[in-house]
């Protein structure tokens, strides 16, 4: 009888070991879940399957271009996704704050990094260094190359794309010259102008944007996005025909492509994803796979991302001054270029010194001003130049739709060839103004009109203040949307400036405070 006990025995400790290898060996608990996410992220979607096969999480990955995560709360009441995976979640925790819902703020992990930088083709980068004291190339370079027409760069829809809302942010700021987060006050006149008119190649998202500039068809010289899109394009073509990575000198946006969690029943399994994504092992095929920057500093970075990031730039803490930027920019499909009149006082006291300063200031919005702000404020191609001289009455009258040099040097010989009067007729003047303003409304209503009026005297010819109401209120409504910016200079009676400032819509600015070429800069991309 003790033999079969024995073998009883043997049996049982073999059944129970055989359970016990299973259970250690048996596949983790599977749970999948949905991830609404960047459409630029489908290059992790290879490495989901160890995430899968280590935890048992499964990612359900719809790629989708929203820069702000719309159609999410506080959009809705419940999100149909467990997370979301965008480049950078700024715009969205900005909509959730002012939503005034009290909806709680999502536990976020920032999982990689990436700058957002320029791709210029070696010959285009030489060609611009060569015109830079010190070589170091910034955004305001980008914009003045962008503005004569030689830069025609591609950038994804900032009204969709993470990455070109970054691009966009970081060009405003540097065009603010605070070097710090945009303010209300940076954002109330539109400094982009001439960098936008450079940009002539599109799409919802930088991942599709990349596959159109890959096609070469010559549509962009200049490409926009993350460091890490412009080094994977780089890495799958030739040599001859990558491009070489400028971080701009006035600083770029940092995207952290953070992991959020939108369903807290889920943050068991959100924990299990980010303890994966941040492990030393997964952040370096991370890295080696997408080309973006690991967040765990145990991992050291490819020598290709060692390059400095230097000045980082703050995203704006105001919703408001987003949406701003992002009116402001409009469709990049669908835009009209402004047009300007600027009515100039040619009356005797602007002899000598003061006309010099004039000039001077039309020479630097064509393009000799060196400064950050001369690059951005300056005149560029398509904008459509009406230059109005008068003096006891209207002696001159020149316009120009920008193309090259040669229609800014005709509008300079305008400036620096005319002749002088002994009166003035400032509202005669003005008057002549939005007549031309009314043409051109006409002729092409979705195109963005200004005046600029600038006098160093108190009218003494001409019609009155209140004949130029009187007519300025006969005119359509949407001509007299168009407003003024008169430039106080000399013995210019402020009040009166002030009051057809406050009359159009404009506002007034002072040059005897600054200089002329100052003022002008000041009301550039004004509406």
């Amino acid at each position: 009888m003790r033999r079969p006990a024995r073998t009883l025995t043997a049996c049982l400790a073999l059944a129970l070991l055989a359970a016990l290898s299973s259970a250690c060996t048996r596949d983790p608990e599977s749970i999948t879940l949905k991830v609404l996410a960047s459409p630029e992220l489908a290059d992790v979607a290879p490495l989901l399957a160890d995430l899968k096969k280590e935890t048992g999480v499964e990612l359900d990955m719809e790629y989708e271009a929203t820069a702000d995560l719309a159609g999410q709360p506080p959009d809705s009441g419940r999100s149909e996704y467990d997370l979301a995976w965008p480049a950078s979640d700024r715009s969205f925790l900005l909509r959730l704050r002012d939503s005034g819902g009290g909806a709680a703020r999502p536990e976020s992990t920032p999982v990689m990094r990436s700058p957002v930088v320029v791709g210029l083709t070696p010959q285009m980068a030489d060609r611009l260094r060569a015109g830079v004291p010190g070589g170091r190339l910034s955004w305001a370079d980008i914009a003045d190359a962008a503005a004569d027409g030689t830069v025609r760069f591609a950038m994804a829809d900032p009204r969709r794309s993470d990455t070109g809302r970054a691009a966009l942010v970081g060009v405003a700021t540097a065009a603010a010259g605070t070097g710090s987060a945009l303010r209300e006050q940076d954002v109330s006149c539109d400094r982009l102008r001439g960098f936008r008119s450079g940009h002539t190649l599109t799409a919802d998202s930088s991942r599709d944007l990349i596959d159109r500039y890959a096609e070469g068809r010559g549509e962009a010289n200049t490409l926009i996005a993350h460091e890490a899109e412009l080094l994977s394009l780089n890495a799958r073509n030739a040599p001859r025909d990558q491009l070489e990575i400028v971080y701009p000198e006035d600083g770029m946006v940092l995207s952290d492509f953070p992991l959020l969690l939108l369903d807290p029943a889920q943050r068991s399994a959100y924990r299990t994803v980010v303890d994966w994504l941040l492990s030393a092992d997964t952040q370096r095929k991370l890295m080696e796979r997408t080309h973006r920057r690991p967040v765990n500093q145990d991992v050291e970075p490819a020598k290709q991302l060692r390059a400095a990031v230097g000045n980082a730039l703050s995203f704006p803490d105001r919703l408001s001054i987003v949406e701003r930027l992002i009116a402001d920019y409009g469709d990049p499909n669908s835009r009209a270029a402004d047009q300007v009149v600027f009515v100039l006082d040619y009356s005797g006291s602007m002899r000598g010194e003061r006309m010099a300063g004039l000039r001077a200031a039309f020479a630097g919005l064509s393009g000799a001003d060196p400064t950050s702000t001369g690059k951005f404020a300056r005149f560029y191609r398509g904008e459509r130049l009406t230059v109005v001289r008068f003096g006891g009455r209207v002696l001159e009258e020149r316009t120009v739709t920008v193309r090259g040099d040669g229609d800014l040097k005709a509008l300079d010989k305008v400036v620096t060839e005319g002749d002088f009067a002994d009166s003035t007729a400032v509202w005669s003047a003005l008057d002549r103004g939005y007549r031309i303003a009314a043409d051109a409304v006409r002729e092409q209503p979705q195109r963005p009109v200004s005046i600029v009026l600038m006098t160093d005297g108190e009218s003494n010819s001409g019609i009155a203040y209140g004949e130029f109401v009187r007519r300025h209120d006969e005119l359509g409504a949407d001509v007299r949307e168009v407003p003024t910016f008169p430039v106080h200079f000399g013995e210019a009676d402020p009040a009166a400036l002030k009051k057809a400032a406050d009359l159009t819509g404009g506002r007034m600015v002072d040059a005897g405070r600054s200089s002329l070429s100052d003022a002008f800069k000041e009301i550039r991309g004004c509406h």
